[in-house]
């Protein structure tokens, strides 16, 4: 009977025995490396010459495919577009991650995510592809990392594979094309793994700080859940690295300081900051980040208890609003076509590898890697699939990079093992486990490449049936099979990733694939709602919904452009287009009107669903020279309740409009004297009616009193059906 060898195949000639990469100074060559410039281009000595051409022409391919079409999805989400506009024209905006060049209140996360594309927007202008082109940079520093990881340990085609693997996933390719914070935490949490595989290759003290570092500035992009990886990948050094245990503790306790000097220097200047002289603290209740940071984005997420959000602070029962938790979660029909393509082999494949380095050293580098990986990509995956709080898809594109390099590792493992029947028999099942899994996820958008599902199952049982002769040396046999099994196993998500590709995303709710491929799941504004204006399977239809049952506003892409004169959507770009969205007043698919206008949830112009809190407003052009009008005269051209409403008008006109009440209105800044202070003293030109609804838990009465008090005391302004008050102009004199 055969079976599995006690350790990996040996290394190359010239490898160092202890982490399998080229030594100082080769063995082979007798000769000190090339300087790291040169071998970035050439390639390791031991490379096959079209090894380094297929690297770069990769990621030239991930970069050219992602940066495809991207001025479809305009200003993308416009919460975070406006403070990238506000942080390309104040630096003290750019420093807080302020909403609007004035610095009424800031985003609901720490800045680092809004910083890359604030300094673009300050070199090139505002626009699709100064606020977008960051994030595709990040998803081919994604790519590149990746390969360097697994490449140091495993062989060439290993990397390669873990490149493709993560660029068509189609949660990648969604998110490294939009400006949510995930792009950039995607890209840290991968570098931080990275550097945990260096540490662990020598023991050296350099890479856990630097991957520290990384962990730091992964919390100043999206606060705790940087801190997801902290404990697998802290007990695999603690027991794995090279060194003694006295040095191992040492150097993890260096590396915590590490994370707390990057992570928290930004935090601790925010704290000691006269909070009169700074901006509110988006999203909390206190004005404290502290108190957003373990609470709101904490503990929040887990249990429930979001105050300030819609459908938070009431309680943390399992799923509610945001979808059925448990282990099934990440397969369900909400959140399986944007990441689960490849998980259920990922899971078998990091079984595969432990079980193969079992009797390896302790410091084995091969089993550390998979340890690594595997481990960042369960413990992400368990606290997606319970956390009770606030969930959306694109979440999930955390584990893209995971699931991609044990995917790479185990497959080339195995394959370097195909003489061993076990082996084959593993690779087999797997290919059969894959393709079944994407018939499935095929079969949840019927209407998308009905031929494609049967194709895929057929093929990639064939090939699985073909892996397990695979060791006969029958000429032509088994490049044919693997061939087949590669295409057979990538041709679903490479559908969903191109059909992503090809479509528009906006607002604050996006999914990847075809129309259906995220069916329910809600932004922050509420549990629910469907995706924006020209977000890819954007159904407009809360969980549970019928067809016909859409929130305003939330149609399907492409059912119609806003017309230059006419208004545009939120996320649309100047001159009218709403790229893939629903025009006001169309009608979306399934008889969701899309209410532009007035009379659309939250009144005004609030064009987007659920009262403007996914998808803003849609700004007219009447409105635009309305409020531009004079608007150096004052601090705020305009006040607003909710901040996708508010930012649809600054985006619009270039002027800072003051969010009240923060992304949901629940946010208790300003108060209602503070505003009326604000007003005397001449700083607010118009009030905008309409948008916001308010949060569990949170101060919505805020945002109720300020709209009260400026219906009663200030003249009302109709322009182009959208209603606006003049703060200028009392009523009678009222004020």
């Amino acid at each position: 009977m055969t079976t599995f060898p006690d350790r990996l195949p040996a290394r190359p000639p010239g490898t160092s025995a202890a982490h399998g990469r080229p030594s100082a100074t080769s063995a082979a060559h007798g000769r000190p490396r090339e300087p790291f410039r040169r071998r970035a281009l050439r390639g390791r000595d031991e490379d096959p010459v079209w090894v380094r051409p297929a690297v770069l022409g990769m990621l030239l391919v991930v970069g050219l495919a992602y940066l495809w079409n991207l001025s479809a999805s305009g200003y993308a989400n416009s919460f975070y577009s406006a403070a990238v506009q506000a942080g390309s024209q104040s630096w003290k905006a750019f420093f807080f991650g302020s909403l609007d060049s004035a610095n009424a209140i800031t985003v609901d996360k720490p800045p680092a995510t809004l910083w890359p594309m604030a300094l673009s927007v300050r070199l090139f202008g505002l626009s699709a592809w100064a606020l977008l082109v960051p994030q595709v940079l990040m998803g081919v520093a994604t790519a590149g990392v990746l390969y360097a990881a697994v490449r140091r340990r495993f062989s060439a085609p290993a990397g390669l594979i873990t490149m493709a693997v993560f660029a068509l996933t189609p949660v990648a390719a969604l998110m490294f094309r939009f400006n949510n914070p995930d792009a950039l935490l995607a890209l840290l949490m991968t570098v931080t793994v990275y550097c945990v595989l260096r540490a662990l290759e020598n023991g050296r003290t350099k890479w856990l700080v630097w991957a520290g570092a990384a962990v730091g500035l992964a919390f100043l992009t999206k606060t705790l859940q940087a801190f997801l990886v902290l404990p697998p990948l802290a007990v695999l050094y603690a027991v794995c690295a090279p060194t003694s245990v006295r040095r191992r503790l040492g150097q993890l306790a260096l590396a915590t300081g590490v994370i707390v000097v990057a992570g928290g220097w930004w935090v601790a200047i925010v704290e000691l900051w006269p909070a009169s002289s700074r901006p509110y603290i988006g999203g909390s209740q206190n004005n404290s980040f502290l108190e957003l940071t373990f609470g709101y984005n904490g503990l929040g997420r887990l249990n429930g208890e979001e105050t300030g959000s819609v459908g938070g602070g009431g309680g943390g029962g399992q799923g509610g609003g945001w979808g059925e938790t448990g282990i099934g979660r990440m397969f369900n029909s909400d959140i399986g076509g944007q990441i689960s393509w490849l998980l259920p082999a990922a899971l078998i494949l990091l079984v595969a590898g432990v079980w193969l380095t079992r009797k390896a050293k302790r410091t084995d580098t091969a089993r550390g890697a998979f340890l690594a990986w595997g481990g960042a990509l369960l413990t992400t995956a368990l606290v997606f699939s319970f956390m009770a709080g606030i969930f959306h898809q694109y979440y999930t594109v955390a584990l893209a990079p995971y699931i991609a390099a044990l995917v790479g590792m185990g497959v080339t493992v195995l394959w370097e093992e195909r003489a061993a029947l076990r082996a084959r028999a593993v690779l087999a099942g797997t290919l059969a486990v894959t393709v079944y899994w994407s018939y499935v996820l095929l079969g949840r958008t019927p209407d998308h490449l009905p031929w494609l599902r049967w194709t895929v199952l057929a093929v990639g049982l064939v090939a699985a049936v073909g892996l397990l002769s695979a060791s006969r040396p029958v000429r032509g046999l088994v490049p044919a099979v693997v061939a087949l099994g590669f295409a057979a196993s990538l041709a679903g998500p490479t559908a969903y990733t191109i059909s992503t590709l090809n479509t528009g995303h906006q607002g604050s709710i996006v999914t990847a694939g075809p129309s259906g491929a995220g069916m329910t799941g809600g932004g922050r504004g509420g549990p629910g709602g469907g995706e924006g204006p020209g977000g890819a399977g954007g159904t407009g239809r809360p969980p549970g919904a019928q067809p016909g049952q859409g929130q305003p506003g939330q149609g399907q892409p492409g059912q119609g452009q806003g017309q230059p004169g006419q208004g545009r959507q939120q996320g649309a770009m100047p001159g009218g287009t709403a790229p893939g969205g629903t025009a006001p007043g169309g009608t979306a698919p399934g008889g969701a009107t899309a209410e532009g206008g007035a009379g659309g949830m939250g009144g005004g112009m609030g064009g987007g669903g659920m009262g403007g809190l996914l998808n803003g407003a849609t700004v007219g052009a009447e409105a635009e020279r309305l409020l531009a009008a004079n608007a150096s005269d004052y601090t705020w051209a305009a006040a607003a309740i909710g901040s996708q409403n508010a930012a649809s008008y600054q985006l619009a006109t270039g002027e800072p409009v003051m969010a009240i009440g923060g992304f949901n209105g629940s946010d208790p800044a300003p108060t209602l004297a503070r505003f009326k202070g604000y007003v005397e003293d001449g700083r607010i030109h118009y009030f905008i009616s309409g948008g916001g609804m308010g949060g569990g838990g949170g101060d919505s009465g805020t945002s109720s009193r300020i709209s009260s008090w400026v219906e009663a005391s200030f003249e009302k302004v109709t322009v182009g059906g959208a209603t606006f008050y003049d703060l200028t102009r009392p009523v009678g004199g009222a004020g």
